[in-house]
């Protein structure tokens, strides 16, 4: 009796894992994750995760509607929000091999500018960004990259 009880018991559990996986459905991944961003430090190291360790939850939270980027190179490069936050989900899981520091430059109650540099092995990534107060949020709305 009690071998039935377990057998009806995982039964059940496994109808109920399997129905709960498939009403989340192909679209349920399509909910943005909400990342908490209600002070510049949280949005500073959002960044860093995002841009270094492969995080993807919240991309489109992070940046403001106006964000640009520029890359100080041979070949200077721009990108707007919508490329970074493409460019962003296309490296989710990537986590780059470097050291990161990160020093605030300036900061107020309403706006801060960070300095991120990343050591690679043969070269350093230097990147200044402008992070905002954006209603109860902060949002990077600049970064302009160097490279040495």
């Amino acid at each position: 009796m009690k071998t039935l009880v377990k057998t009806f018991a995982a039964a059940a559990l496994f109808a109920v894992s399997t129905f709960a996986m498939a009403a989340e459905g192909p679209g349920a991944k399509a909910i943005k994750a909400s990342v908490n961003l209600s002070t510049a430090d949280f949005a500073l190291a959002h960044y860093v995760a995002v841009t270094t360790e492969g995080e993807s939850a919240g991309v489109e939270q992070l940046f403001a509607e106006d964000f640009s980027q520029k890359i100080q190179a041979s070949n200077a490069q721009n990108h707007s929000r919508s490329e970074m936050v493409k460019l962003l989900k296309k490296q989710e899981g990537e986590k780059l091999n470097c050291t990161v520091s990160t020093d605030i430059i300036e900061e107020s109650a309403d706006y801060m500018v960070a300095k991120v540099t990343l050591k690679f092995e043969n070269f350093t990534k230097t990147d200044l960004i402008t992070l905002e107060r954006v209603g109860n949020d902060w949002k990077v709305s600049k970064s302009i990259n160097s490279y040495k």
